[in-house]
């Protein structure tokens, strides 16, 4: 591994690539007597560097819930010099840390962050995809914990007309968990429903995502999917940008985080500044 380059403060930053099966973790973040999965990546740390009073300054690319599942997940932490003596001649790498982690959180890769590097606010998009096994889908034990049941057959082109008319700079308030300080403004940039042999895929790209968003999407499509909604309900659902009950928030497990985006190294410090500034009203798509 290459010599880090020093950041503010004295520290040096690592990023850190890594997957997991979130069906028994409380979700990404810390929580007091939960198993979270950043408390066993931080106690696979302390072991590695000793204990760190601010969790080795880790930040993720995107929080999960609980039940949630990730295959390309990305966070990075900043070590003190103390900290890497203690390295002694080895490197610090991903087959170090996964011999301390269990098989259900797998490291693929830990590399010298770039100069300007966040991995949450350098990033340039995201995308998740959600499986469901409809009445028409083959049900197996094996992939219960990564798909939604669900017992009617859902008309995939309906969702799919529903689903384009998404797309674009808006505001959807009405698919998010509202937080204070925050905006619910996004750009979705590409959606896709999909019919396979085994299950339905709900594929999702955005520069970000709000709290409940991609779970709170999926459920307005298995309404439109059912009849329930038309397509058209929908897109008016959407523009109001108020939480409505004519579609529920679907299951976790049926979700998974797949890709983390990032612009040139040379832009990583602009786009992290960029990504800090709230988007106002005047920005989204009519």
């Amino acid at each position: 591994m290459k010599k880090p380059a020093g950041i503010p403060g004295g520290l040096s930053r690592f990023r850190i690539d890594f997957g997991y099966d979130g069906t028994d973790f409380q979700g990404f973040a810390k929580q007091p007597g939960l198993r979270t999965v950043q408390s066993e990546l931080l106690l696979a740390l302390e072991q590695i560097f000793g204990k760190d009073s601010d969790d080795f300054k880790m930040r993720v690319a995107g929080r999960t819930d609980a039940g949630v599942h990730a295959l390309a997940q990305v966070c990075h932490i900043d070590l003190t010099d103390a900290q890497l003596k203690r390295l002694g001649r080895s490197d610090f790498s991903a087959q170090k840390l996964n011999g301390l982690l269990t098989p259900d959180l797998v490291v693929y890769e830990v590399s010298v962050a770039p100069a300007g590097f966040d991995a949450r606010f350098s990033a340039i998009g995201r995308s998740y995809r959600y499986l469901i096994a409809d009445a028409d889908s083959p049900k197996s034990p094996l992939t219960s914990r990564y798909e939604l049941w669900h017992p009617k057959v859902l008309d995939v082109r309906l969702m799919q007309k529903a689903a384009k008319g998404l797309l674009g700079l808006r505001d959807f308030g009405a698919f998010c968990k509202p937080r204070e300080g925050s905006t619910t403004i996004r750009e979705l940039k590409k959606i896709q429903v999909t019919r396979t042999e085994d299950n339905i895929e709900v594929y999702l790209e955005a520069d970000a995502f709000c709290h409940n968003m991609v779970r709170s999407l999926v459920g307005a499509l298995i309404a439109v999917g059912e009849a329930k909604l038309t397509p058209e309900e929908l897109w008016d659902i959407q523009k109001a940008a108020k939480r409505v009950s004519k579609f529920k928030v679907v299951a976790p497990n049926g979700l998974a985080l797949t890709g983390v985006f990032y612009p040139a190294d040379n832009l990583l410090a602009a786009q992290a500044e960029k990504a800090k500034n709230m988007r106002s009203s005047e920005e989204i798509s009519v």
